[in-house]
């Protein structure tokens, strides 16, 4: 059977014996009702966990609205109209609502970044400004250590609505909720101590209960106080399929459901070899944002198997601190060993792919040199078709094989038992 996987702006193609072909991951099929605009109405008009958000703001109240930066997929120019509306019915004033565009550890975006993000209404309306980690306040510590420093825009507000979208995370088990405040709204030195905690077993995509680093980052938004979420579930066309609104813990949870029944994909067994990739372009311009896609494939591939990760990468690595790590570690053992004593952003997701080595082979199906992927530890291949001969080569003709040409979005889980 012929494959393709997106790769940059083009694909990779790959003829897989059906007989060894234990399935193709795509999203689910759910029933279709309200999409983008009209379902976040939907989603405002019938809170989870809350009141309506006019019952909750009052006017003269300063209001910040916290939304996702440029990195993050999240469509805010498409849920501010009906926010804004139902914060105008409560009476409140344009001067006294701000959007803040929550940077975490992320660049600042140049005025016209923010007015894309923002949407034409939002950006003619009310204030827009980025998070500013230099100036934060701090309002107290977590049960695990982490200081919730929170950028003072934010932390000064008398009322706080947090923006997402709600995607897997490799150790934060999902996106949204209280992700807008940590590591959103806070200092390099408060992400760092909430993310030393994805080495834990429990910190993984898909997992909620029991997962420290999920627990402290929404005790670090409950001591802030977050009176309002809407987050959203995104098709692979980026178009809203999904609203949820009201409580930052009992909304997120629906979200977290919603996205499961679309997204989860529940596997009899791991197979031999997983051949992944993020979709292509822009989603594999570097390693740093391909990784998604490998972490995922992790779940399903047996120990000791193979995976074939599909990614242009023709920017390279993609993060400073992520590129120093991977170069110069003698060993993948060595980064584990490392993040567990110094954890540094950019330096997790070099961890993170060392924590994967651990149990399978990885080959690169990408536009980076061969010489410099053997220095990052993957087995580099001029293509999929190629790394995936490679593999029966090693594993054998009757070896097993899963694909996931959209491996950052669906999540493996094998069925107990």
């Amino acid at each position: 059977m012929k494959l393709d996987f997106g790769f940059g702006a083009g694909v990779q193609s790959v003829e897989v014996p059906e007989r060894n072909l234990l399935g193709v991951l795509m999203a689910n099929e759910v029933p279709k009702g309200l999409t983008d605009e009209a379902e976040v109405a939907r989603a405002l008009a019938h809170p989870i966990g809350a009141p309506r958000l006019k019952a909750i703001v009052h006017p003269g109240e300063k209001i910040a609205i916290v939304t996702s930066d440029i990195t993050r997929p999240c469509p805010t120019w498409r849920i501010m109209p009906a926010l804004l509306d139902e914060l105008y019915a409560a009476g409140c004033r344009r001067e006294d609502i701000s959007l803040v565009f929550a940077l975490g550890s992320h660049r600042r975006h140049a005025p016209e970044e923010q007015k894309k993000l923002a949407g034409e209404r939002a950006w003619a309306e009310i204030r827009c400004m980025d998070s500013d980690p230099a100036d934060c306040v701090h309002m107290g510590t977590t049960d695990c250590g982490t200081p919730v420093d929170v950028t003072r825009a934010v932390a000064e507000a008398d009322r706080r609505i947090c923006l997402g979208n709600i995607e897997y995370h490799y150790f934060a088990g999902y996106s949204g909720g209280a992700k807008a405040i940590m590591p959103g709204c806070s200092t390099r030195d408060a992400i760092q101590s909430n993310h030393r905690m994805m080495v834990r077993e429990e910190a993984h995509a898909g997992n909620l209960d029991g997962n420290p680093l999920r627990q402290d980052l929404e005790q670090a938004a409950a001591i802030c106080g977050v009176d309002f979420i809407v987050n959203v579930v995104l098709d692979e066309h980026k178009h809203i399929v999904c609203a949820v609104a009201g409580d930052l813990v009992k909304a997120h949870r629906e979200g977290c459901r919603f996205l499961d029944r679309m997204y989860l994909k529940e596997l009899d067994r791991r197979a031999d070899i997983v051949l992944v990739s993020q979709g292509g372009a822009p989603k594999d311009l570097n390693l740093y944002q391909t990784q998604k896609a490998l972490d995922n494939a992790k779940h399903a591939v047996k120990p000791g198997g193979t995976i074939i990760l599909i990614g242009s990468c023709r920017e390279g690595l993609g993060e400073k601190v992520f590129e120093q790590w991977m170069l110069s570690a003698p060993t993948p053992e060595s980064m584990i060993e490392r993040i567990g004593r110094d954890f540094q952003l950019g330096g997790h997701k070099a961890a993170a792919i060392a924590m994967v080595l651990k149990n399978a082979e990885i080959y690169l199906v990408s536009d980076l040199d061969d010489d410099f992927v053997k220095k990052i530890f993957l087995k580099p291949a001029k293509s999929a078709q190629d790394a995936l001969d490679r593999a029966f080569a090693r594993l054998g003709p009757d070896a097993t094989v899963l694909a996931m040409p959209y491996g950052g979005s669906t999540l493996p889980r094998v069925r107990e038992g």
